[in-house]
């Protein structure tokens, strides 16, 4: 596929959903454990190790649905779309440590995650979101 210097708006909006959703769930699992119950230590541990794994995914996610999106319209300056890409090189080939990219400018004080190169990737569910608004704000700006 040729590379994209535009997402329509419905598109990104449907995307954005579609992962709002997916985060919608997981709210939905986590709120249904109850407090009260004597395998709440074992629930509790249970949905960390889901976390773990879950929201790498996600990030993935995030980037698959606009893989194809134009470098030079996304820049190198270490933004939101830049961020995404790292974490994707290193989720899946840098055994979940965050990996520099010589082609990006990152500066760990002025990304979402504030992770620097060699820190182990692992994201609380608030994080994700934080990290996902900015995805898609930034999508907006530049291919919307």
């Amino acid at each position: 596929m040729l590379a994209v210097n535009k997402y329509e708006k419905t598109y990104i909006e449907t995307c954005r959903r579609q992962v709002d959703a997916q985060l919608a769930a997981y709210d939905d699992m986590v709120a249904a454990r109850g407090n009260e119950s004597p395998q709440k230590g074992k629930r509790d541990a249970a949905i960390a190790a889901f976390e773990r794994h879950f929201l790498p995914h996600m990030i993935l996610a995030l980037d698959r649905y606009f893989v194809h999106r134009t470098r030079a319209l996304e820049k190198k300056d270490g933004n939101p779309l830049n961020e995404v890409r790292m974490l994707c090189t290193s989720i899946t080939e840098g055994h979940d440590t965050l990996q520099a990219d010589s082609t990006i400018k990152y500066d760990p004080a002025r990304s979402v995650l504030k992770l620097r190169i060699g820190d182990e990737i692992r994201l609380s569910v608030d994080s994700f979101r934080k990290l996902s608004r900015a995805f898609f704000d930034d999508l907006h700006e530049k291919f919307g």
